[in-house]
């Protein structure tokens, strides 16, 4: 199995912009397509946004596209998801997760991070 550990989080003015990564171990990254889910307090887990395992193929929920971009270096052992323009309702616990292949399920991921706060002030 892979261990991720999350990292970047942080507080943020609206408009700004972070920058999260998720280090893997115990496995090489490239083993696993990737995805971003986040949590917000009193609401569902969303998914955000995934990776394929080389990184040629990217898959966003709609409300992300255009703001969010995921990518990863394999070379690195590390995924990234970029954060701009954003706004207060961005404020939720980020995780990081994989899976055998692409998908926007996070029930379908096997192995989790514990996650890391972004919190985006008004």
């Amino acid at each position: 199995q892979v261990q991720l550990v999350e990292s970047g989080g942080g507080l943020v003015q609206a408009g700004g912009s972070l920058r999260l990564s998720c280090a893997a171990s115990g496995r090489t990254l490239s083993s696993y397509a990737m995805g971003w889910v986040r949590q917000a307090p009193g609401k569902e887990r969303e998914f955000v946004a995934a990776i394929s395992r080389s990184g040629g193929t990217t898959s966003y929920a709609d409300s992300f596209k255009g703001r969010f971009t995921i990518s990863r270096d394999n070379a690195r052992n590390t995924v990234y998801l970029q954060m701009n323009s954003l706004k207060p309702e961005d404020t939720a616990v980020y995780y990081c997760a994989a899976a055998a292949g692409l998908t926007r399920r996070w029930s379908q991921y096997d192995s989790w991070g514990q996650g890391t706060q972004v919190t985006v002030s008004s």
